[in-house]
């Protein structure tokens, strides 16, 4: 009798943590179902032929593979009889968007490797006040100046070219990535470029000799960053590259699949497969160091 009472409270407890992890994982399995489900029905979309994305109700699995979506990306302008591309096609902004991103993403690292350093190692009048004011760029939103940069744009004449999409995007990704590297550069002790200089290093040899090495993960983290925002941009790159020859991806999507009376599922989900397959790749690869460098910044005031 005694032991049976004593045992009880025990297997209260364990059936008790048996339902908890029961409800944790059934939440987990929700969370999932939720996040990836979209990416389900892109690549389900992709695999049917266009006039069966408007079925009611939906088909969750194509009835018949189709791989014409994918194949209609190469082609560089006819891809049917009534929707005919602008542009290049797909080739034409993934190129575009390739210019765009890695120049910004250079940019972008050389930028705030010395904005950071000076921020992090130099006092000068008003330093804490310019911080904060960088930071505080990220708060207003891109509409707010899109007319006004349009319109320093054309007067400069770099309204559908390169330079100007390079130059909007890589201010656009530098206050977060001033941020991040500052975090960096605070956790390494100063002794380091004391013994540098001391070794005969100028500032600016310890710097790439000694402190770029080691801040390499916020390097990564950094570039990630800046890829992913010229890449995925749509407001900056529609706005001021006018001629769809200029367009990079997002915009070139909004182009070719939106039509007036109708749209063009199929085609714009396998091209959205393509181009987001290179970006996950490098996401999974790098993704701890984009973590980190997110959490640097907020080590050191």
């Amino acid at each position: 009798m005694l032991n049976s009472e004593n045992k009880s409270p025990v297997n209260r407890y364990k059936i008790l943590h048996v339902f908890s992890r029961i409800f944790i994982y059934l939440l987990i399995i929700v969370f999932l179902t939720f996040a990836l489900f979209p990416i389900f029905w892109m690549i389900s979309t992709s695999l049917k032929p266009n006039a069966d994305t408007y079925d009611f109700p939906p088909t969750w699995i194509p009835k018949k593979i189709n791989f014409e979506s994918y194949i209609a990306q190469l082609a560089p302008r006819d891809i049917g009889s009534s929707h005919l591309r602008p542009s290049g096609g797909l080739p034409r902004y993934f190129k575009n968007g390739m210019i765009v991103s890695v120049s910004v993403t250079i940019f972008t690292i050389l930028l705030s490797i010395f904005a950071g350093y000076g921020f992090s190692r130099f006092s000068f009048p008003g330093k804490r006040r310019l911080f904060i004011f960088i930071l505080a760029t990220q708060m207003f939103p891109a509409v707010l100046i899109i007319v006004q940069l349009y319109i320093l744009f054309h007067n400069l004449k770099i309204i559908n070219t390169y330079y100007g999409l390079i130059l909007a995007l890589t201010a656009l990704s530098l206050p977060l990535s001033i941020w991040m590297l500052r975090g960096f550069f605070d956790r390494i002790p100063r002794e380091l470029e004391e013994a540098a200089w001391v070794d005969g290093c100028s500032v600016m040899g310890a710097l790439y000799r000694i402190i770029v090495p080691i801040i390499s993960p916020g390097i990564i983290a950094v570039a990630l960053f800046s890829f992913l925002v010229a890449w995925n941009n749509l407001l900056f790159t529609l706005t001021l590259s006018i001629r769809p020859e200029m367009y990079t991806i997002p915009p070139g999507f909004l182009s070719d699949y939106v039509g007036q009376f109708t749209y063009y599922w199929a085609e714009m989900s396998a091209g959205a497969v393509m181009v987001s397959i290179p970006v996950i790749i490098i996401f999974i690869l790098l993704q701890k160091y984009l973590v980190q460098g997110l959490t640097a910044g907020a080590v050191k005031g």
